[in-house]
């Protein structure tokens, strides 16, 4: 990712003798900085509406603390958010909310399914509830599970990590 270099200027002291001070130098790319930053400054929206919502909370208890991935500030508000977290059952009604939610958001974005019921519709095979949030937002993530475990859900947000490193970040010209 980054290499290390010595660069030596001589700069005359006292005395006319010469003092060689020597500096550390990081090279990388723009986008490998970048991509570390976003990895690790991540601002999740929960929209939470079911039973997955306890293990979400769990997931932001100390003993799994989600603070060390840099995702363990919520956002209640979309304009704030990168991470739109859908943790539980979304029905017809609640599918134009959302997908306002996800408009709303600033870029870049990413979604994660937290549940079985966000990823495919869980046991509810029924005409009043959304199959999947795919059908409504794009999804990173699918986080499996009814609920998921808190470990998994860790996992999941690793994983986004690991996605959002690898991105082609654009950089505007006068950001660095």
């Amino acid at each position: 990712m980054s290499t290390s270099a010595r660069a030596t200027i001589p700069i005359r002291a006292e005395g006319g003798v010469p003092k060689v001070p020597t500096f550390d130098v990081f090279t990388t790319k723009k986008d490998e900085i970048v991509g570390w930053a976003r990895k690790f400054s991540l601002f999740p929206y929960p929209f939470v509406t079911a039973c997955c919502g306890m293990e979400f909370m769990s997931v932001s208890s100390t003993l799994y603390d989600t603070d060390r991935f840099g995702a363990a500030l919520p956002r209640f508000t979309p304009r704030q958010s990168d991470l739109l977290m859908v943790v539980g059952t979304i029905n017809h009604k609640q599918a134009p909310v959302l997908q306002r939610i996800w408009e709303q958001m600033c870029e870049p974005k990413w979604v994660i399914a937290f549940g079985v019921c966000a990823t495919s519709g869980g046991f509810y095979d029924n005409y009043a509830v959304v199959q999947g949030i795919d059908k409504i937002v794009p999804v990173d993530v699918y986080i499996p599970g009814c609920p998921p475990r808190p470990e998994t859900v860790i996992d999941g947000i690793m994983q986004l990590q690991d996605k959002i490193a690898k991105q082609h970040h654009v950089i505007l010209k006068g950001d660095f």
